[in-house]
């Protein structure tokens, strides 16, 4: 608010906050309910145990890179290592539309290997990673 001081009738030009206030507040909560919404974090899918009613028939289309203890490694049961594992994923997926592969790394094995792994992944045009673990490969 302004106060006039002295006794002349004078114009002022004082600009009124009151609705520029308004709209800052409103557009203050909308961004507040906005944010926890919005989605974050690492996108990841897991392998989905087999139905008890359906035969357990391994897909043939499915790349698992299994990393052992010794950090020796496998894409689908035939041996590779981490220099050949980029150019031998880029092999895979020329002709499949669909980019899914998934890691199983041994329990005892660094997490740093099984990331390196994912990481030559990403790199040779991967869309989605998934991680296996002993309780999903189980079925339970």
């Amino acid at each position: 608010m302004a106060m006039a001081v002295g006794g002349g009738k004078r114009v002022q030009a004082n600009i009124n906050v009151t609705p520029l206030i308004d709209v800052l507040l409103v557009l203050l909560i909308i961004f507040m309910v906005i944010t926890p919404l919005t989605p974050y974090g690492l996108e990841a899918i897991a392998p989905q145990p087999p139905k008890k009613d359906q035969p357990t028939k391994q897909d043939e289309r499915t790349v698992v890179i299994q990393i052992e203890k010794d950090q020796s490694m496998k894409i689908n049961e035939e041996p590779t290592d981490f220099d050949k594992l980029g150019p031998r994923l880029e092999q895979v997926f020329k002709t499949r539309a669909e980019r899914v592969v998934f890691v199983k790394g041994d329990p005892d094995l660094d997490f740093q290997t099984v990331a390196r792994a994912i990481d030559i992944a990403k790199g040779a045009g991967i869309d989605k990673i998934g991680l296996m673990t002993p309780k999903i490969e189980a079925g339970e």
